[in-house]
């Protein structure tokens, strides 16, 4: 039955594809640890979320959120009440005022390439792959991640993820991933 179940709700479709026409909704939780959690289960479970940086009305202190498809709500929710985790509560977005925020800047410098999530920005040489600097954020573990990082291959350099626990060396990995996805492209 579980099997059966999967393969009728399996088709999960992306927030930044053509679901950006549905209507769309928030989890909001009471600490960055509870996110992260959340996207795993979520991801794990085929479910495309994504998280975002709530609107300002929204924000508990833990400055992210999952994006997900409004239709999709009561597996979400049952699924992370399996896990434990319970958000704080649901919002549907609707009108402006209400959208989240991208997580992601993009800033091209030309022979470099900026990429920014949240509070942490890393920077990489387009040519030689090489990361120049990372920067931003006020946890304790940032100069660690940036003695890790600074001066390998992007391609080299180890995920953030695997360093940390804060919530600095979580955005780190988010534009870290980001970073990887542009210069493989760029590659093609």
């Amino acid at each position: 039955m579980k099997n059966l179940l999967n393969r009728i709700f399996d088709n999960k479709k992306t927030p930044s594809d053509a679901d950006s026409q549905q209507a769309r909704g928030l989890l909001i939780f009471s600490n960055t640890t509870e996110v992260i959690k959340a996207e795993e289960v979520l991801k794990s479970s085929g479910y495309q979320i994504g998280v975002v940086s709530p609107p300002a009305q929204y924000r508990t202190g833990c400055d992210l959120a999952i994006d997900f498809p409004l239709v999709e709500q009561l597996g979400i929710v049952r699924r992370l009440k399996e896990e434990g985790i319970a958000p704080l509560d649901v919002l549907p977005l609707s009108g402006d005022r209400l959208e989240p925020l991208k997580l992601c800047r993009i800033t091209d410098f030309g022979d470099y390439l900026m990429i920014k999530a949240a509070n942490m920005k890393i920077t990489v040489h387009k040519l030689s792959w090489k990361i120049v600097n990372i920067s931003g954020g006020g946890c304790p573990d940032v100069p660690y991640l940036a003695s890790e990082m600074i001066g390998k291959r992007l391609s080299d350099a180890p995920n953030p993820r695997k360093l940390g626990y804060t919530l600095c060396a979580y955005s780190l990995s988010v534009a870290y991933e980001e970073a990887l996805k542009i210069m493989e492209e760029q590659r093609c």
